[in-house]
């Protein structure tokens, strides 16, 4: 079964738990990846009963702000945390799950300190 046929969660999951020394813990009633378990990179969002499945985390400056502007129905401000730039996405609709995975690495680069970025990027060494 590919990826996009598969539960948003478990898909989700899965790109999370591939980056370096990535772990999982519930944060605040929901699945929530970390780098080294300290720094959150993605939380998963279906808690607040919104009728809005997805996750949030933190985008580089700017995407926050263009990305709601130009596609509002997959794309949002969240809340606690929209204020200091972090991206709200949605899973409940035409998921691009390789749109998503660029997402959930930039989400990591922002918080996981060089050398585990180092591993991403070799090209970057």
């Amino acid at each position: 079964m590919s990826v996009d046929q598969q539960d948003p969660l478990e898909s989700l999951r899965r790109l999370c738990l591939a980056l370096p020394e990535a772990t999982e813990r519930l944060s605040h009633g929901e699945p929530t990846w970390f780098v080294r378990g300290k720094k959150t990179f993605v939380t998963y969002s279906d808690h607040h009963h919104d009728d809005r499945l997805g996750f949030w985390c933190p985008a580089p400056q700017g995407v926050q702000e263009e990305l709601v502007a130009q596609e509002p129905e997959r794309f949002f401000r969240p809340p606690y945390v929209g204020h200091r730039g972090w991206l709200g996405v949605r899973l409940d609709v035409d998921v691009d799950w390789v749109e998503i995975a660029e997402i959930v690495a930039d989400a990591y680069r922002m918080v996981a300190p060089k050398q585990l970025i180092a591993r991403l990027d070799p090209e970057q060494r």
